[in-house]
């Protein structure tokens, strides 16, 4: 009688597995588009949080109606600094770093992060820390928008971005120097860690288990409709090893 897999288990949802979100926050998200879409309102900065699970501060922006939201911090932002969210009415003076304005209404070559994917959405792209988009042009299809990833994306002209850079940059160049630090790194995104390798387990914990060295003893492609227990390895692989075109090269 064999044992559950990993995957057998992910597949059951159990707490192990369940992304904890009652820690959370909050959705960092803006606030919903007002009527006049040239008006704008100003906020200021009441506090400055950490949100687990998330790899960036979280800026908790208090407007003058009482209302509140949760975003994103830029690098720089501090306690009590007014931020101005707005639409083309902004004036020239309020369009710097913290601030949110729709890509309109933003200088090419300037950094934005969380740009809405739709006008009113409260922000979907460029949200890891230290990560920043550029304005590249305002173009008839919309703006242009360089992406961390160096992609070019066309927006609405409506879309929402704050002017900055996310803050927490260089957060993955420091070390976890020990595993205890890894461990609830991983936890708090619920996540299983440390991953065994299936080959270096016995024959009843995994498929690539058993036999008297590493290796799988059978092809490990399988099909997408595999039953849980052997769902591991390339899972629906078109194909394996190297091109006919590569080889073919190599030959000449």
């Amino acid at each position: 009688m064999g044992k559950k897999i990993l995957v057998q288990r992910k597949g059951r949802g159990t707490s192990t597995f369940r992304a904890p979100t009652h820690r959370s926050i909050g959705e960092a998200r803006y606030p919903p588009l007002p009527e006049d879409e040239g008006s704008y309102v100003k906020g200021y900065v009441k506090e400055i949080l950490h949100d687990p699970g998330r790899g960036t501060p979280v800026a908790l922006i208090r407007f003058r109606d009482g209302s509140q939201a949760l975003l994103p911090a830029c690098e720089g932002l501090r306690l009590n600094q007014v931020v101005v969210i707005g639409g083309s009415s902004v004036p020239q003076a309020n369009r710097s770093e913290g601030n949110i304005l729709p890509l309109s209404a933003v200088p090419e070559g300037t950094p934005v992060f969380n740009v809405e994917g739709e006008p009113g959405d409260g922000g979907k792209y460029v949200r890891a820390s230290g990560t920043y988009g550029t304005v590249i042009t305002q173009t008839a299809t919309g703006t242009l928008v360089q992406l961390p990833s160096g992609a070019m994306k066309a927006f609405n002209p409506s879309c929402r971005a704050t002017v900055g850079i996310v803050s927490g940059g260089g957060r993955t160049e420091k070390p976890f120097v020990k595993a205890g630090k890894k461990y609830h790194f991983i936890h708090s995104r619920a996540l299983k860690w440390p991953i065994v390798r299936g080959v270096a387990m016995n024959a009843v914990s995994h498929p690539h288990g058993g036999g008297q060295h590493q290796h799988e003893g059978a092809p490990t492609t399988v099909s997408r409709n595999a039953p849980p227990g052997a769902k591991v390895g390339l899972i629906a692989a078109r194909q394996t090893g190297r091109g006919r075109r590569s080889r073919s090269k190599e030959t000449v």
